[in-house]
């Protein structure tokens, strides 16, 4: 879990970097130039380090730099406002793949539901597109505020429900379908 975490801040470095500068300085400009430097020494530091980057970092870097110098060639923070809108579309995209879940599921998962789990997936591809749009309309009003809300607590937030709603209700359902399954056998239920 710590890997996944960790990964998603690698991959939204420059979105965070964005946040964290415009909230401290309320300056778009400013937090547009630091947040396409931070990308830039991200893929530097990672290269110097002799890691592998795979695709989404570089298509990070790519919109983070084209996004962001739309902003500033237009002084206009939609452009770049929009960037989480991308990856959330791109993941949402990732997701409609059948089966993708199951590699992140727990053997218990992948053992007693897999059916609910792949259409937890599809659930999963809904979300990143409804939060992709959100981001869109969110950014479109010119809000920085509310733009820095909607994307630091609204996402995050309908991620983190999502995934305990997913978590209870998939928990529930096995431990329902195994005490079943031990009455029809004859054994005591737990």
């Amino acid at each position: 879990m710590k890997s996944v975490f960790l990964k998603l801040g690698t991959d939204f470095l420059s979105t965070i970097v964005f946040l964290v500068v415009y909230v401290a300085t309320d300056n778009v400009i400013l937090a547009t130039l630091v947040a396409i430097a931070s990308a830039i020494a991200q893929v530097i530091y990672a290269r110097v380090k002799g890691q592998t980057l795979d695709f989404m970092t570089y298509a990070s870097l790519a919109l983070v730099i084209v996004l962001g110098g739309m902003t500033l060639l237009t002084n206009d923070p939609r452009f770049v406002l929009a960037k989480p809108a991308i990856g959330h579309f791109a993941i949402g995209f990732i997701m409609l793949r059948k089966g993708w879940i199951l590699r992140y599921s727990p053997d218990m998962v992948r053992d007693n539901i897999p059916h609910l789990a792949i259409a937890a997936g599809y659930a999963w591809a809904a979300l990143m597109f409804v939060l992709g749009l959100g981001t869109i309309a969110v950014a479109m009003t010119g809000d920085l505020k509310l733009w820095a809300f909607y994307v630091s607590v609204v996402a995050v937030g309908a991620k983190i429900a999502a995934f305990a709603i997913q978590y209870v209700t998939f928990r529930i359902i096995i431990k329902r379908k195994l005490r079943a399954e031990a009455l029809a056998a004859g054994q005591p239920a737990r």
